[in-house]
């Protein structure tokens, strides 16, 4: 599967709406108005009406009067993320999405006790990459939310990230909790975690996956190391879900897929009442473009 096809995809279902805070930004309007020519979302933008209006009469003259855009004003960061929230969390709005301001700002109102899109579940972020030579989309989680997940959290990770790959079309995805070694090493926590992850999901706690670890990342994802070192797995060398041991580690491999690998990647944040798109500055407007397109294909499976 390609990026592209999500975009196609979330064309012809039912048409969605985002809800975006603090839309006066460059970035944000391109993405926008390039969802908007791919007829993909309707949007509701909060923020400073004269400076989104100014922004797409210089980028996009002929969206300015679109029926497909609602602007609503805002008078600070703090308001237009709270109204933003509560869009969503009233059904207004499907999806969230960060623009121009803080990370800590919007997700703080996300987790507001009241109106916020509290589930009582873990948030993690998922990455889903097209990496030119692979046959399938490598997810990568989680590498922006959860520090060190324990256990618990872990299965949790997991479970959003299975969530959102079969509303993508991947019925069964394989899991591979990503470690060092492939074996379990009593000094190393993260091959612990991964065994009983493993024995958690043949025992019925983890659903609607496969899960084998703990798998170093080339057996995870290469089916000649497999073969190398011998390995007999249902998700060595197959694997469509990397769980990272903790933030750190799920960094710099996303880091690295983008800048060595110039793999194209969409992301969310899932386990929220309704995906959360929270991407950065430094993303492309192509990456904005398919983060929103994998959050509204994702919302019939998380609200």
């Amino acid at each position: 599967m390609k990026l592209d096809l999500l975009i196609e995809q979330a064309t012809t279902s039912p048409k969605k709406t985002v809800a975006v805070a603090v839309a006066e930004d460059k970035e944000i309007i391109e993405a926008v108005v390039g969802a908007l020519r791919r007829n993909l979302a309707n949007f509701r933008l909060f923020g400073d009406e004269v400076k989104v209006n100014k922004l797409l009469q210089e980028l996009a003259p002929d969206c300015v009067n679109s029926e497909a855009i609602s602007l609503i004003a805002a008078d600070s960061h703090e308001d237009a993320a709270e109204l933003a929230v509560k869009s969503v969390s009233s059904g207004e709005a499907d999806v969230l999405m960060k623009g121009n301001l803080s990370t800590s700002l919007i997700l703080s109102a996300v987790l507001h006790k009241e109106w916020g899109l509290r589930t009582g579940n873990v948030l993690s972020h998922n990455a889903v990459f097209e990496v030119e030579g692979f046959d399938r989309l490598i997810f990568v989680t989680d590498a922006a939310m959860n520090i060190a997940p324990n256990l618990d959290q872990k299965a949790q990770i997991i479970g959003n990230a299975v969530q959102l790959a079969r509303s993508i079309g991947i019925n069964q995805p394989k899991v591979a909790p990503i470690c060092a070694v492939e074996v379990v090493n009593p000094v190393m926590q993260a091959t612990l975690d991964a065994a009983a992850l493993t024995q958690m999901n043949r025992r019925g706690q983890i659903k609607d996956c496969i899960v084998d670890g703990p798998l170093a990342l080339d057996n995870a994802i290469s089916v000649h190391a497999t073969k190398q070192k011998g390995i007999v797995s249902e998700v060595a060398g197959m694997s469509d879900i990397l769980l990272v041991p903790n933030i750190e580690t799920g960094n710099a491999l996303y880091k690295s897929l983008i800048y060595f690998a110039k793999a194209k990647v969409g992301a969310v944040i899932s386990g929220a009442k309704a995906p959360i798109v929270l991407t950065s500055r430094a993303d492309s407007s192509e990456s904005k473009l398919y983060s929103l397109a994998l959050a509204i294909r994702s919302v019939h499976k998380i609200i």
